[in-house]
């Protein structure tokens, strides 16, 4: 067939509807392509060069790279195998991971990182970056583990992280991180581990915090947070690490926190705290490990249950008001390795016998530490000292 028939179909074919005319498809393109974005289709395909400019725009902001991790960064390799970077499977040209933990890197965190909108791990833990934490991190809304940690950050935590709504475990402590505890963190219901200890946050602890029906780990070290510890917290039926370390929080410890079966570190030292600790403390407490009450003003005796809490292997109560004699059953505990108990009213009763308790201590295989020092103890030491563990 000749080039002019094969024009003259194809014209006529044209009119009746049948072909479509020149540049129908890319019309099409132009039309469908920002109706995706603007829906919130991710294309697999498009990400590729946007997310190998992302990762770009976060190296021009390093200032120091003394381990040279950026050698790799280059065109003569695909991003996905740049070192720190992992890729989808499902996805092989969406970034999943940015991991650049450790290597000592200077700078600040790009806000161009939101636009790895597949990435479900960051983490720039123990390095020197400078600066506040971009706001548009909130649009990572696949997000699951972030670890700013040992870092010099600076500036108040997003609050818009709980759009996040993956997210498990957030890390942000050792840092010099001002202001409140966003509020809004308590909608993450999936979120497994918060730490935010040794930074300069101040305010108080959000009783929503308690939503946060997935939590295990909560610590709020070393900062300047006040006011009472909600009993909301008590809501947290899986919490297994509480430590509140070193704040100016007052007033009573919830009855609530007593009755959380999980818990396995209590830590309450060096706040304002006062009243007395449950006699049942060892019963409601089964999983304890490590018990931390010390600088605090709390009174009434040590609660001769805590043997039940058969997993202690630390019992910390110094500088406080508690009097009454030493419990004589905490030779049961063979786990225990350290009882710190100076500077409280201890002893002082009827007889010369505040010291028998040292008897039991001796099936205590794994004790390392007794530390009773400025308290009321009296009478005659034991034969059974000789028998004591190292």
């Amino acid at each position: 067939m000749d080039d002019s028939i094969h024009q003259t179909i194809s014209r006529r074919r044209m009119e009746l509807g049948l072909v479509p005319q020149r540049g129908f498809w890319s019309l099409l393109l132009a039309f469908l392509l920002p109706c995706m974005n603007c829906i919130g289709i991710d294309s697999p395909t498009l990400g590729n060069e946007t997310d190998r400019l992302a990762l770009i725009a976060f190296k021009d902001q390093i200032s120091d790279d003394p381990f040279q991790v950026f050698n790799s960064w280059n065109d003569s390799l695909h991003f996905c195998n740049w070192e720190g970077i992992t890729c989808s499977r499902r996805h092989p040209q969406r970034v999943t991971s940015l991991n650049l933990g450790s290597h000592r890197l200077v700078g600040l965190i790009s806000p161009h990182v939101a636009n790895l909108t597949f990435l479900r791990s960051y983490n720039l833990s123990s390095n020197s970056f400078h600066g506040k934490i971009p706001r548009e991190m909130g649009r990572l809304f696949r997000l699951r583990d972030l670890n700013l940690s040992y870092n010099m950050l600076q500036g108040g935590i997003p609050d818009n992280l709980s759009n996040c709504s993956e997210l498990k475990s957030i890390l942000l402590n050792k840092n010099e991180l001002l202001g409140r505890i966003p509020v809004e963190l308590s909608s993450l219901s999936k979120l497994v581990s918060l730490n935010l200890g040794r930074n300069n946050l101040t305010g108080n602890i959000p009783p929503p915090l308690g939503n946060l029906s997935s939590l295990v780990t909560l610590y709020l070290y070393y900062n300047g947070v006040e006011g009472s510890i909600p009993e909301e917290l008590g809501r947290l039926v899986k919490l297994q690490n509480l430590d509140i370390y070193s704040n100016k929080l007052s007033g009573l410890i919830p009855p609530s926190l007593y009755n959380l079966s999980s818990i396995v570190v209590f830590c309450v030292t060096f706040n304002r705290l006062h009243g007395k600790v449950p006699a049942n403390l060892g019963l409601t407490l089964p999983n304890l490990k490590y018990l931390h009450l010390s600088e605090n003003a709390f009174t009434g005796p040590i609660p001769v249950s805590l043997p039940n809490a058969s997993r202690l292997a630390v019992i910390s109560f110094a500088n406080n008001n508690f009097g009454g004699p030493v419990p004589g059953n905490l030779g049961r505990l063979q786990d225990l390795y350290i009882l710190f108990g100076l500077g409280n009213h201890l002893g002082g009763g009827e007889g010369d016998h505040d010291l028998s308790f040292r008897t039991s201590l001796t099936n205590c295989s794994h004790l390392k530490v007794v530390h009773l020092r400025f308290n009321r103890l009296r009478g005659e030491l034991p034969a059974t000292i000789v028998s004591l563990p190292t």
